[in-house]
């Protein structure tokens, strides 16, 4: 038997070995989750909850958060006007896509924040309220160690990427419990179904709003080098729950899973006293590491960037509106069998969306006529749009004299070509800004020089593309 004991004991080297890559996680191809109750901040689930991680758009939870604490202490009011500066303007989709000068009130800048995840309404915010965006990050810094928030640091209002920009499944939930705490009267902007700017309609990100029986908050987030993420809460007979989800690999994915995570924290079950007390989400013990790039598993290869938080793999209503089972949603009842999967690919409860305009605040008739105006500026600019895109030269067209110089046809017949194809000057039309701007060899002395457009990025919500150092817009 002593010849079997060298083999035993390398197989059992070799199963603690494995035992501990087991144990050990692999953050850059996992989820943080995180699981408190909302009054005690008790820990009922956490995986990776302490390390760091790319915020994206939940980020505007801190925003909407310093904005309503000036509300609250008198330094603002909700009909306080801010003015969209050239800085909002130029951030990148999700936007509302305001000109610079345009006014619109704190209200409706919040609410087209966290619903559409506008970015350049969080730098109005920002301005409005921090003086500029670095003001701005200061007083978010000061509230996160205020609220002991030790794993977050902000650089923008937004968002948008950023390497200073991070946080962790257990600081977002200290801010979620702090809105609900501090911010009772003015929690309502979290939980807004939908918004109505003109003649669009905009659905809140957050899929559990009118399909979660309960949901009642929070906030989505997506870049690639974050993945999808959410911040969502929920009651059920008094109890309320608030759920965190970082790095899903789809808009779907994190909805069901917070959905999975809420269900086991509201089913009674007798056992849960067995299990080892996790403390309170305060307690938690943060991990020194730095933050996983999801880059490469969200926008490389054959999947496309998304253009906002919206997820492609959303069901159609009117499809899942045929479900009997989905039926009992609008009505807020829950069959007792559907799966949080089930749950999730239904429409939402139907709801009126919440209008929002700019300018002051309005009220009655002179609201409606404010909708309407705004209405009628969406037409005119699509308008605008359309034109633009009819005058611009077809490719083809200019394409055909580059073939023929392929095919080798001499110097002198090509021009007698296009001399014989030329129109008089006196019948060409004026260029447009658009037209100047496309043939660069030919410039217009009247042709004003296009803005240079914003760097793209990859956020959904935050619209952002890749997790720029210096290079990152601070949005």
């Amino acid at each position: 038997m002593h010849f079997l004991r060298p083999l035993l004991c390398k197989s059992l080297s070799h199963l603690i070995l494995l035992a501990a890559l087991a144990a050990a996680p692999c953050v850059a191809h996992a989820e943080a989750l995180l699981l408190v109750e909302a009054d005690s901040g008790k820990v009922l689930q956490a995986e990776n909850a302490t390390y760091p991680w790319y915020p994206a758009s939940v980020t505007k939870l801190m925003t909407a958060y310093v904005t309503l604490k000036a509300v609250k202490e008198g330094r603002i009011t909700l009909d306080t006007l801010f003015t969209v500066s050239p800085v909002a303007s130029a951030q990148s989709p999700s936007k509302m896509g305001f000109r610079p000068g345009t006014q619109l009130t704190v209200d409706n800048a919040l609410k087209m924040m966290l619903v559409k995840s506008a970015n350049d309404m969080a730098v109005v915010l920002a301005e409005g309220v921090g003086g500029s965006i670095d003001g701005f990050s200061s007083l978010m810094n000061q509230n996160a160690q205020r609220l002991g928030m030790t794993q977050t640091a902000y650089v923008n209002p937004n968002g948008l990427p950023a390497d200073g920009q991070i946080t962790s499944a257990r600081d977002l939930a200290i801010l979620a419990r702090a809105i609900i705490r501090d911010l009772p009267e003015y929690e309502y902007f979290v939980h807004i179904p939908s918004i109505r700017y003109g003649r669009r309609v905009t659905q809140n990100f957050n899929k559990l709003i009118g399909r979660y029986p309960g949901a009642d908050g929070f906030k989505t987030g997506f870049i690639c080098a974050s993945g999808y993420n959410l911040v969502a809460s929920a009651t059920r007979d008094g109890k309320r729950l608030i759920a965190v989800v970082l790095g899903a690999s789809s808009g779907q994915a994190r909805a069901v899973k917070a959905a999975q995570m809420l269900e086991r924290g509201f089913s009674n079950n007798s056992l849960a006293w067995l299990r080892p007390s996790l403390g309170t989400v305060e307690n938690l013990v943060p991990v020194d590491a730095s933050p996983p790039n999801l880059r490469d598993e969200m926008c490389s290869g054959k999947r496309h960037k998304p253009a906002s938080d919206e997820d492609e793999d959303t069901l159609a209503s009117g499809a899942a509106s045929n479900s009997p089972a989905l039926a009992f949603f609008p009505g807020g009842l829950q069959p007792p069998t559907l799966k949080p999967s089930e749950m999730l690919a239904a429409a939402p409860a139907p709801s009126e969306p919440v209008p929002v305009y700019t300018g002051p605040t309005r009220t009655g008739a002179a609201l409606i006529a404010a909708v309407a105006a705004d209405a009628a500026d969406q037409t005119i600019r699509r308008g605008k749009k359309s034109r633009v895109a009819a005058k611009k030269p077809d490719a083809s067209v200019e394409a055909k004299p580059e073939a023929r110089e392929k095919d080798g046809k001499s110097a002198a017949g090509k021009s007698a070509a296009r001399h014989a194809n030329a129109k008089p000057e006196s019948s060409k039309p004026v260029p447009s800004a658009d037209k100047a701007d496309a043939k660069p060899a030919k410039p217009k002395a009247s042709a004003k020089p296009a803005a240079k457009p914003a760097p793209k990025n990859t956020t959904g919500d935050a619209g952002a593309s890749e997790p720029k150092s210096a290079s990152a817009p601070r949005s």
